[in-house]
């Protein structure tokens, strides 16, 4: 069932005189694909930081299931049901991929760090880690070194590392940066198949893959939003061509 999941109220975040985000408001639902675009430093990551709590914003309100997360840190912003992924890949290279997800998943755990307890034997995060592996599609190279897989799995184990902490609302930062077309359509179908269960926000330059899964887009110049709406109606709004998606996207 749809719902709201997430919601920015009039957000803004200044640096000096700089409005990096102004006065941005936006909702996550279940079961939708909330996509983000626009041009290099138009606001897009700034908007993701100050939904996640890696920054707090300097006026407006953030809510995360109906509850004021505005100026959380973002510890107990993920452990109240949010997960995202960054633009650089972030997960432990020497480790394998179980060991990846494991340790994500046992940090939702009760006495996540209890030092005599081996972690291996802490069934929760055990059946946490095997079903966020199974989700991202990643079960046959459970084994593997994360930094001997490539760079399209490398990403998907960053996702399946989020899923292990049961997150409601997923924020994702071009998460097919730098993928192959292969690597590509293999990470579109991922994101379908999470879409029942999440809300979700999509920032990604790959206008192909945007279209392919965006449930609603909204597009962001200069730290303002210029349009938002169905990804059709988006599509056709001149001030959104001329800015951004050139003739090939009309």
């Amino acid at each position: 069932m749809a719902e709201v999941l997430l919601t920015a109220q009039k957000v803004t975040k200044r640096f000096g005189g700089l409005a990096a985000v102004n006065d941005v408001s936006l909702e996550l639902w279940r079961d939708r694909i909330h996509a983000v675009i626009g041009p290099n430093g138009a606001g897009k990551s700034t908007l993701t930081h100050l939904l996640s709590g890696d920054l707090s914003p300097t006026t407006g309100s953030v809510f995360l299931a109906g509850h004021d997360i505005t100026g959380w840190t973002p510890e107990k912003i993920s452990r109240a049901g949010l997960g995202r992924s960054y633009q650089k890949t972030n997960i432990f290279l020497p480790f394998t991929v179980w060991e990846n997800v494991r340790l994500a998943a046992q940090s939702r755990t009760p006495h996540a760090w209890r030092w005599l307890t081996l972690a291996g034997s802490v069934r929760e995060a055990n059946e946490r880690a095997e079903r966020a592996i199974e989700l991202a599609g990643l079960s046959p190279r459970r084994g593997s070194i994360a930094g001997t897989i490539s760079h399209g799995e490398q990403r998907q184990l960053e996702i399946a590392m989020t899923l292990a902490t049961d997150p409601q609302v997923l924020l994702l930062d071009e998460p097919l940066a730098g993928m192959g077309t292969a690597e590509a359509e293999s990470m579109v179908r991922l994101l379908l198949a999470l879409k029942k269960d999440h809300a979700m926000m999509l920032v990604e330059h790959d206008m192909d893959a945007v279209f392919a899964l965006a449930d609603h887009l909204t597009v962001m110049v200069n730290g303002q939003v210029i349009a938002s709406g169905t990804p059709a109606a988006v599509r056709a709004d001149a001030q959104v061509q001329s800015a951004y998606l050139g003739e090939e996207h009309a």
